[in-house]
C-alpha cells in the first residue's frame, strides 16, 4: 500500500502509570511512530473539557503522518494505544489519560461506522483546529472546502481558553518515531 498523509487529533487530562497528560500525549506519539512515520507534532494547549465540565483541563495536540495503514488500521492502532497509555472508556466525554481521533486521511470522505472522515466535528472544535493550524495551515477540508486556517479563523473568536503549555513542544515526540 503506498504511503498516505493523515492527521491525528491527541487530548488527555488525566495522569496515568505513563505520568501526566503531557507524557501521556509524548507516549501516543512515539507508539504511532512505531507503526507510523511522525512528520510533524503541533505545540501542546491546554484547553477546557467539553460536554462534561467537572473534570481537569485538558492537554490537546495534532501530528501529522504518513502511513501504509489503511483508515480502518490506523484507527484500530490509535485504540491500541489509547489503551496501552490507560485509557478506560466510562461514559462520553469523561476524563480520559488519551484520546485519539483520525481527523482526516488523505482526501478521503466516508461515513461511518466506526470511522466518519474527516472528523464530522472537527470544524467546530477550538481545541481541534488550534493545534492542527501548528502543522497544516493551508490543508483544505475535503468537505468544506475551506483550509484549517479560515476554519479556525471562523471560530477562534469565540471566548474558549487555549493556552499553550509552556516547554511543550512536538518535536521532542518525534525523535524515536521510526519510518513505515
Amino acid at each position: 500500500m503506498a504511503l498516505n498523509e493523515a492527521f491525528l487529533g491527541l487530548g488527555a487530562n488525566l495522569g496515568s502509570d505513563a505520568g501526566d497528560p503531557v507524557s501521556n500525549i509524548q507516549a501516543a506519539v512515539r507508539l504511532l511512530g512505531r507503526r507510523c512515520r511522525i512528520l510533524d507534532v503541533s505545540k501542546f494547549y491546554r484547553t477546557t473539557p467539553q460536554g462534561f465540565g467537572d473534570q481537569p483541563d485538558f492537554v490537546n495536540a495534532a501530528c501529522r503522518l504518513w502511513t501504509r495503514l489503511d483508515p480502518f488500521q490506523l484507527l484500530d492502532a490509535a485504540l491500541q494505544i489509547e489503551t496501552v497509555v490507560g485509557r478506560h472508556r466510562t461514559f462520553v466525554n469523561a476524563p480520559r489519560s488519551l484520546d485519539i481521533d483520525v481527523l482526516m486521511y488523505g482526501g478521503l470522505v466516508m461515513q461511518g461506522p466506526p470511522l466518519t472522515l474527516p472528523h464530522p466535528r472537527m470544524h467546530l472544535r477550538p481545541f481541534v483546529l488550534r493545534p492542527l493550524l501548528d502543522v497544516a495551515p493551508r490543508l483544505v477540508h475535503p468537505i468544506s472546502g475551506k483550509t484549517i486556517q479560515e476554519m479556525w479563523d471562523a471560530i477562534s473568536g469565540d471566548g474558549e481558553s487555549i493556552l499553550q503549555v509552556g516547554g511543550a513542544t512536538g518535536p521532542s515526540c518525534v525523535e524515536t518515531a521510526a519510518e513505515d
